[in-house]
């Protein structure tokens, strides 16, 4: 991959529509997940404890599961499909990916670096193909014992159910609706450029942008002030790739076109680029809607574009409501230089994921990756614990005393 990092880049750009520097940043992302959970494979330990009985020893021992099938989105068409099948593999599966209908380019190309590198035929599988009938086959199929599954909420709970009825393993990673709250005292300027960041970086097609401002009301005008001026300087085709494809650019322009019925005020972008060769593509321009009823569409549902929801409020105790107020819960992040309503917010806030003065997208390779409430069921992706979705644990018990022992009760 390493080799043939480039290539794999351009693929993504071109495929997906991502900006190269992005394209090249995730590809980057996926080396450093291959090389961290290849040393988990001398990692991959279990725990040797203490027996009630004497002459015992006990230890778990971690074995893999058999066939896993991985349901991989568009979004990030390389990065996810590695951290998915990185620990799946360094467990001793076999793995069958389906990647998105339309990224098949890039999980093509990611095949053939597993099969160059010297994996056996028929240890790393693609098939392409519908949810309805490929997918459908995979979550089905009694030989696949897991199932790791990136993408809708709608998918991914009844994804959820089906495994469940076979009694197998189940991963499903859904929405976000992640905020950014910004307190009185925070850095100004620093809390702009995480908005802008994390709002239409990637074209804001990423489970951890940030959906949603929360600003403290004495510093709101002047925060909203410096945000739309940093994003006129925001072009698309330029700083701002387009969305993925028609069905994509429909949902965005009717969430914006939603929002505006609802009475959010748009101070920036609202449409589809019109201007020059951006026409001909799916393009969205920068979108800002401020004074967001927190019980309105846009403050509660994922649009997935670049689209950003400004709400404000009178204090950390009312940030903190309505951040928690969705019913994801992925990553969130907060603006502040006072200690002590950090660290309450880290406390109360309901997201797996959460950052404090740094932009609420993005996460490394050697740290844990899912959400809470409707966004994740089942184990945590990548980190240490990405093995233990892919593996059984099993407790083992050797008595050595080559007696014969009084019977207990387990």
């Amino acid at each position: 991959m390493d080799r043939r990092r480039e290539e794999l880049a351009q693929a993504l750009h071109l495929e997906e529509g991502k900006l190269i520097a992005e394209a090249r940043g995730e590809v980057q992302k996926s080396l450093n997940i291959l090389e961290f959970i290849a040393g988990e494979g001398r990692r991959m330990g279990g725990h040797t404890v203490p027996s009630e009985m004497s002459n015992t020893l006990c230890y778990t021992v971690k074995q893999p599961l058999g066939v896993v099938g991985l349901i991989t989105p568009w979004n990030f068409p390389v990065a996810i499909p590695i951290w998915k099948s990185a620990p799946a593999l360094v467990s001793g599966n076999t793995v069958v990916l389906k990647p998105a209908s339309n990224t098949p380019w890039t999980a093509a190309l990611i095949t053939e670096i597993f099969h160059e590198a010297g994996f056996p035929p028929g240890v790393f599988n693609m098939i392409l193909g519908p949810g309805s009938s490929v997918g459908d086959e995979i979550v089905n199929n009694k030989l696949v014992r897991a199932l790791s599954f990136t993408g809708s909420n709608q998918v991914g709970q009844d994804l959820y159910k089906q495994g469940a009825a076979r009694g197998v393993k189940v991963q499903s990673e859904m929405g976000g609706k992640n905020p950014i709250v910004i307190l009185e005292d925070a850095d100004i300027d620093l809390a702009v450029e995480a908005t802008m960041q994390g709002a239409f970086g990637s074209t804001g097609q990423r489970c951890t942008a940030t959906s949603r401002a929360i600003v403290i009301d004495s510093v709101a005008d002047e925060f909203v002030e410096k945000l739309v001026a940093r994003t006129k300087e925001f072009k698309a085709g330029r700083d701002l790739g387009p969305v993925v494809d028609t069905a994509q650019l429909a949902e965005v322009l009717a969430a914006i076109e939603q929002a505006k019925s609802e009475g959010a005020r748009c101070l920036l972008g609202g449409k589809r680029s019109d201007e020059g060769d951006l026409a001909k593509g799916f393009y969205v321009e920068p979108t800002l809607f401020d004074h967001v009823d927190p019980k309105s569409q846009l403050a509660l549902e994922e649009v997935f574009g670049p689209v950003l929801a400004i709400l404000r409020v009178k204090d950390l105790d009312e940030a903190l409501e309505v951040a928690n107020s969705v019913r994801y819960g992925l990553s969130s992040s907060i603006y502040s230089k006072d200690s002590n309503r950090i660290f309450r917010f880290l406390d109360r806030i309901e997201t797996g994921i959460t950052h404090v003065n740094s932009p609420t997208m993005g996460g490394e390779a050697q740290l844990p990756f899912g959400g809470v409430k409707e966004t994740g069921v089942g184990a945590r992706e990548q980190g240490s614990v990405a093995i233990d979705f892919f593996t059984e644990l099993k407790t083992v018990y050797i008595d050595y005393t080559g007696q014969k022992r009084d019977s207990k009760i387990y």
